[in-house]
C-alpha cells in the first residue's frame, strides 16, 4: 500500500482578515506556535509519507510563498489551480496526477490550515483508515467527536453499530446548522463534525468522479494525456473553464454509496474564525490572550493581536482586536464569524490594497 497526500491550500481564509491577504492566508501564516499552518500540516506526515508523495494544490497567488516555505517538496508536485472551483475540482485533478504515477495508490486528503494535536494519535487514525480504505475500496472521511453544539461546523451522521473498530457507515452529511439544531446534533450522539479530511484509494474516487459527477471526468479524461508535461498548465486552463463549483462532499459524498466514517479522537480545531484562535491561545489570569505589546484595564476574556504597534484597551470584555500595519478589526468574540462581511465589503468595493 503506497500512501499520498494531497494538501489543499488554496484558501484565502476571509474570516482571518486583516491577517490573512490573497497573497498570504490563513495557511500561510504563523497562527499558534513558531510554524506556518501549512508548514505544521506537512511536518505531521514526515514519519507517514515521504516528501515527494505529497502534493500541493494552490493557486499562483500563493505558490511561491508555498515554495519557498516547503523546499523539500518537489516543485512539480505544487500544482496552481488556474482559478477556484472548490474541492471535488481540485480532488479530481490530484487524483489524476498521483494516478499517473501510481495505479495503487492510496490518497490522504487534507486541508493546509487545521490545527491537531496529538500527531501520533492522528497519524495512527490515517493508517487504519487508509488500510480500510485499501482493502475495502470505501471512501472514508474523518468525524470528530463534538464538545460543543458549534454553528461554525458541518456534521456527519453515522450507523451506530461500528464495522470496526472507530470505523461506521454514513448515513447522511449535514450543512452548517442554527444553534438548536446543534445542541441536537450533539445529543443525539450518532452526529460528529465534518473535519473535511479524507482518505480513499485513487482508482476509488476516480471511479466515483465518473459515475457522480460527469463533466469532471470528461475534462480529467482530457487532462489525462498532459500530466507532468509543459503542456499541463494550460489544458488545466481550458478544463477549468467549463467546470462548476463544486465540493466533494456535495459532488461525490452525498451520493456516493460506499461512505464510512472513522473517528478522530485527537484535539483538532480548523481554526475557522479568531474565536477558534482565542479559544486555542494561552491566556492570562483575566481571561486574555495577548500578541505583542499590549496594554490592558478592565478588560476581560479577550484576544488582542497587535505585534507592531503598542495597544491599550480599557473596559471591555470579551473582543476581538486584530491590529496590523494597515487595518484594525474590532469584534465581538461571539461575532467574529461575520468578519467576512468585511471581506466581502472590501471586494465588492474594489479596494484590493487592504485584500
Amino acid at each position: 500500500m503506497n500512501l499520498y497526500a494531497v494538501i489543499m491550500a488554496g484558501g484565502v481564509g476571509s474570516r482571518f482578515w486583516p491577517r490573512s491577504r490573497e497573497s498570504s492566508p490563513k495557511q500561510l501564516l504563523k497562527i499558534l506556535g513558531e510554524s506556518t499552518m501549512i508548514q505544521e500540516t506537512v511536518k505531521r506526515l514526515e514519519s507517514l509519507i515521504p516528501n515527494e508523495r505529497i502534493f500541493i494544490i494552490t493557486n499562483k497567488v500563493q505558490s511561491e510563498e508555498i515554495k519557498k516555505q516547503l523546499p523539500n517538496i518537489p516543485v512539480e508536485n505544487i500544482i496552481e489551480e488556474p482559478f477556484g472551483r472548490n474541492t471535488a475540482a481540485c480532488i479530481g485533478v490530484a487524483s489524476l496526477l498521483i494516478q499517473s504515477k501510481d495505479t495503487e495508490a492510496v490518497t490522504i486528503v487534507l486541508p493546509a490550515d487545521h490545527i491537531i494535536k496529538e500527531g501520533d494519535i492522528f497519524r495512527n487514525t490515517l493508517e487504519q483508515a487508509a488500510k480500510f480504505a485499501n482493502d475495502s475500496n470505501g471512501l472514508v472521511t474523518i468525524g470528530i467527536p463534538p464538545t460543543r453544539p458549534e454553528t461554525g461546523y458541518g456534521y456527519i451522521q453515522i450507523d451506530d453499530q461500528e464495522v470496526e473498530n472507530s470505523l461506521y457507515k454514513v448515513f447522511t452529511f449535514a450543512e452548517k446548522p442554527n444553534y438548536s439544531t446543534a445542541v441536537r446534533f450533539l445529543e443525539s450522539g450518532d452526529f460528529l463534525w465534518n473535519s473535511g479530511m479524507f482518505i480513499w484509494r485513487v482508482d476509488v474516487i476516480l471511479d466515483e468522479i465518473k459515475i457522480h459527477m460527469h463533466d469532471l471526468y470528461f475534462e480529467l479524461e482530457n487532462l489525462k494525456p498532459h500530466c507532468f508535461k509543459d503542456s499541463f498548465n494550460d489544458s488545466l486552463y481550458t478544463a477549468y473553464g467549463q467546470l462548476r463549483s463544486i465540493s466533494i462532499d456535495y459532488g461525490i459524498m452525498e451520493k456516493s454509496k460506499q461512505v464510512y466514517l472513522i473517528k478522530g479522537n485527537f484535539s483538532w480545531s480548523d481554526v475557522g474564525s479568531w474565536e477558534e484562535v482565542y479559544q486555542l491561545s494561552e491566556k492570562n489570569e483575566n481571561g486574555n490572550a495577548f500578541v505583542g505589546e499590549v496594554f490592558t484595564e478592565m478588560t476581560n476574556d479577550s484576544y488582542i493581536f497587535s505585534p507592531n504597534k503598542f495597544t491599550a484597551v480599557i473596559g471591555l470584555d470579551n473582543i476581538i482586536v486584530i491590529n496590523t500595519d494597515d487595518a484594525l478589526l474590532v469584534c465581538r468574540r461571539d461575532q467574529s464569524q461575520e468578519v467576512k462581511k468585511v471581506y466581502d465589503y472590501i471586494k465588492h468595493s474594489k479596494t484590493n490594497k487592504y485584500l
